[in-house]
């Protein structure tokens, strides 16, 4: 008997929705978080979302010829201990920290941001407490949110988990940009106090929570009114307001700052030679800080020798300028002014490009004096 197609049943009839997507969950976001980006708003972006990209106009920004700036980064696995915790408030503050961080250190003012929240599947209520951090991150910086990305894969991600990235514009007026080359020998290290771990080492932190069965929902060691999670998910401090007054040009004269070095992966070993010329070598004194309590737990904790410190977390100092010494007093004056906690912690000396950083036998719960030393 040969097969009438018109008697066969009807095929199953498949949806976005049944494959796990919501697009409806996704179109509340967006009119979930527009006024969000609203209120990032600044001369030169509108900050409506909605469209398929964001426009910003350098020249109502104020600028005349500007050359832009682009950085991207991601927030690591610090994310997982948001998601573990339910911490979702502050961790976007992490994502647009790590991006204009690294802007205003080549001289650049942050000017537009743009997110990429992906998850398997999108609980908008967590997605909205994540952008909301994002928004007021950029408010932090100074810079617009003027667009995303919200995307849904189901398959990708376990069951409440997601994964951020961040992208930034910045522009400097050309010329004013800093490159490295006004550093000499005979500078000063001044060293800005970080808020925490930051978003570098948690791949570290993480093995030792769990290893040393830490309960990260109880008072910390070191500090019975706080607990542990709260000091670990500190969100990484954005120093663009504090430092861009100090990297433009003053009265005619040349910016008071030679470079700017922020302390991430790598600590202040690997980070400080990337804005030196050949021929220069930094120079720190652990001495001349204090140990933040938390480090000095994570140190004690893994039994961390300060060599290592020194390489894998920022040991409270989460960006280093390098100053003319004359400038120096002038500078740490405008820090001061502007909220930030800072000291010398150094100098530049002729030498192979590179940095070492030594402390006595009372630093950093050394046995005895020690140095690290990388170069290159």
């Amino acid at each position: 008997m040969q097969d009438d197609p018109e008697n066969r049943p009807n095929p199953a009839s498949y949806s976005y929705a049944q494959a796990g997507v919501s697009i409806a969950a996704g179109n509340a976001l967006v009119k979930a978080i527009a006024p969000l980006a609203r209120a990032t708003a600044r001369p030169g972006a509108d900050a409506e979302l909605g469209g398929f990209g964001g426009f910003f106009d350098p020249r109502a920004a104020g600028y005349k010829d500007p050359l832009l700036v682009a950085a991207n980064d991601g927030v690591g696995t610090k994310v997982k201990l948001a998601i573990d915790h339910d911490r979702h408030d502050a961790i976007g503050i992490d994502l647009v920290a790590m991006c204009v961080n690294d802007l205003i250190v080549q001289g650049a003012e942050p000017l537009f941001f743009l997110d990429y929240f992906a998850t398997g599947k999108l609980d908008t209520g967590v997605a909205e407490r994540v952008v909301a951090s994002i928004a007021e991150g950029c408010r932090i910086a100074g810079c617009a949110l003027i667009g995303g990305e919200t995307a849904e894969m189901p398959g990708m991600y376990a069951a409440g988990d997601y994964d951020l990235a961040g992208f930034c514009v910045g522009a400097v007026e050309r010329g004013e940009q800093l490159t490295g080359e006004r550093v000499a020998a005979g500078d000063v290290l001044i060293g800005l106090a970080s808020s925490g771990v930051h978003s570098n080492g948690y791949s570290l932190v993480r093995r030792l929570a769990a290893d040393k069965g830490w309960k990260l929902d109880r008072p910390a060691l070191f500090d019975a009114d706080r607990l542990l999670i709260d000091h670990l998910i500190e969100p990484t401090r954005i120093y663009v307001k504090s430092l861009l007054p100090l990297v433009r040009p003053q009265d005619g004269k040349p910016a008071p700052i030679h470079a700017l070095a922020h302390i991430t992966g790598g600590g202040l070993l690997e980070n400080i030679p990337r804005v030196l010329p050949q021929g220069l070598h930094a120079h720190i004194d652990a001495d001349l800080w204090p140990q933040p309590r938390l480090m000095a737990f994570l140190q004690a904790q893994g039994q961390i020798e300060p060599e290592e410190m020194a390489r894998t977390f920022n040991c409270g100092i989460g960006m280093v300028l390098v100053v003319g010494a004359d400038e120096a007093p002038h500078v740490l004056r405008k820090l001061a002014d502007a909220g930030e906690t800072a000291w010398v912690i150094g100098a530049i000396e002729t030498g192979a490009k590179g940095c070492t950083v030594r402390g006595s036998g009372e630093s950093w719960s050394a046995r005895d004096g020690w140095e690290a030393v990388h170069l290159g």
